[in-house]
């Protein structure tokens, strides 16, 4: 069913109110309006912006990065001078903004008893949205931050293994967002929720889902095979795409996808990049029909282009390559901002069955994830795809990298996914781009903005000398 979210304004009470001097607030206040944002607005608020937010820059940004798509202009971000985003490239404000307004949620929970159905879903969803603003910078402010002026407006830096696995850090607000979800008796409703409709039941699936995929991008640093089978044993996770935890973008204003609201000129100025390309074409895979369109020259012909190119220096005619698909901008109304899904889910066990974390078939969960990504593209499977070039493990085939690969290209609508999976595991095997500013180098992290080194100096500067001047080429914790 097609979740849809008409947005109000009645946000702006947040900067009337904090506007107020004191003597005009005791004297001026309204005693039948609202002090206080509702929890049920606020996650509305949460979910959607975060979904609608995240899918365009995790197309324009995260797309070029994971090498799914190639920027024919405004393109230093694609030539990876990362420090200076254009048309996206700077998500560190989307992070901030939702991670703020979930906190609110989070304490009108624990404060007043008619909110406390809220109280799992804003610790599951922290912990969701920590995760992916960590994986992208590393270091980032957290235990201090998200809590207004009342706490303090310059927090520190901390370290991503203590985001993680510290007491509030990912895996224990998922914990105890489950637990929270699992002890709540009460009547009241969750209300707001474009998720799930209200059902607490799915945000447990949701958050299982979110502890394996935290385990297994931190598994290199830590042992969490226990972890990871009693979670696998219990089965409570995302199993199919029935139960994804997905946005429904629809095909008209206001919930399309951005990139179906922007002038053809800014869609138009990204084409498939030679990366996808090849891996498609080698796997004779027919999502690349969907994901993609024929060249402009030839409709029979599907053709990327290298990343990076200098486009001052290089002359290119556009009809020589392929454009997004059409579900990215006319069909939008088939599209999902993807927050987590059977097929990631069962990618991420195959995984970690190939590598004996559970004991499980990984060949089972390698074609059953491979199916419902086919589903998720609304793409027909081919009969041999399994038995032929998709094949698990013959001829000679590097399986880590098979799984990998797939979950790659069913990530098309999350780029930074894409990237940060390659910067874990290697795979897919990223292309050298045309004309790097970064010394023929891929970054493997974000920088950090150039806002915080006005607004929170000492922190920055911190952070920044333990990260080699803020480099784009110092790996995060679980990378090293």
């Amino acid at each position: 069913m097609k979740r849809f979210i008409y947005i109000t304004a009645l946000l702006v009470a947040f900067a009337a109110i904090s506007s107020c001097t004191k003597d005009f607030e005791d004297i001026n206040t309204n005693p039948n309006a609202p002090l206080q944002v509702q929890p049920s607005l606020l996650l509305r608020q949460v979910i959607y912006d975060y979904s609608e937010e995240m899918s365009y820059e995790g197309f324009v940004a995260g797309n070029l990065l994971g090498q799914y798509l190639t920027a024919l202009d405004f393109n230093l971000f694609d030539r990876h001078a990362l420090k200076s985003p254009q048309l996206g490239g700077n998500p560190w404000p989307v992070f901030y903004t939702n991670l703020r307004d979930n906190e609110i949620i989070l304490e009108q929970a624990r404060t007043t008893e008619a909110n406390r159905v809220y109280e799992g879903p804003a610790l599951i969803m922290k912990a969701y949205m920590a995760a992916a603003l960590t994986d992208i910078y590393g270091d980032v402010p957290y235990f201090e931050a998200f809590k207004g002026k009342e706490v303090t407006t310059t927090p520190k830096y901390d370290a991503q293994e203590d985001i993680y696995l510290a007491e509030g850090g990912i895996l224990d607000n998922l914990d105890k967002g489950i637990a929270a979800i699992q002890n709540y008796n009460g009547a009241i409703k969750l209300e707001g929720d474009i998720l799930f409709n209200g059902n607490l039941d799915n945000w447990i699936q949701f958050a299982n889902s979110l502890k394996i995929k935290s385990l297994m991008r931190i598994s290199e640093k830590t042992d969490v095979a226990s972890q990871l089978q009693q979670v696998y044993q219990e089965g409570n996770f995302i199993r199919s795409n029935v139960d994804n935890a997905t946005f429904d973008f629809t095909d008209g204003e206001p919930n399309n996808f951005r990139l179906a609201r922007l002038r053809a000129g800014d869609f138009n100025n990204f084409v498939m990049s030679e990366t996808i390309d090849e891996i498609l074409h080698d796997l004779e895979d027919p999502r690349i029909e969907v994901l993609f369109r024929p060249t402009g020259n030839d409709p029979q012909v599907y053709n990327g282009l290298i990343n990076g190119i200098d486009a001052s220096q290089t002359s290119i005619s556009p009809a020589d390559y392929s454009y997004a698909g059409k579900i990215f901008r006319e069909n939008s109304g088939m599209l999902d901002a993807n927050f987590m899904t059977g097929w990631e889910t069962n990618f991420l066990l195959a995984e970690a069955a190939e590598k004996g974390y559970i004991q499980a078939d990984p060949k089972m969960l390698y074609e059953l994830a491979v199916t419902q990504a086919f589903e998720y593209w609304n793409t027909a499977l081919p009969q041999d795809y399994l038995s032929a070039t998709a094949a698990y493990g013959t001829d000679g085939k590097d399986k880590i990298e098979q799984i990998i690969t797939q979950k790659w290209i069913a990530n098309m609508i999350n780029g930074y996914e894409g990237w940060t999976e390659w910067r874990r595991t290697g795979f897919p095997d990223l292309k050298p781009i045309s004309a790097s500013l970064n010394n023929d180098l891929i970054p493997v992290r974000m920088p950090y903005p150039t806002e915080e080194a006005a607004l929170n100096a000492q922190n920055y500067n911190q952070a920044a000398s333990t990260t080699n001047d803020n480099s784009i080429n110092f790996p995060v914790w679980w990378d090293e």
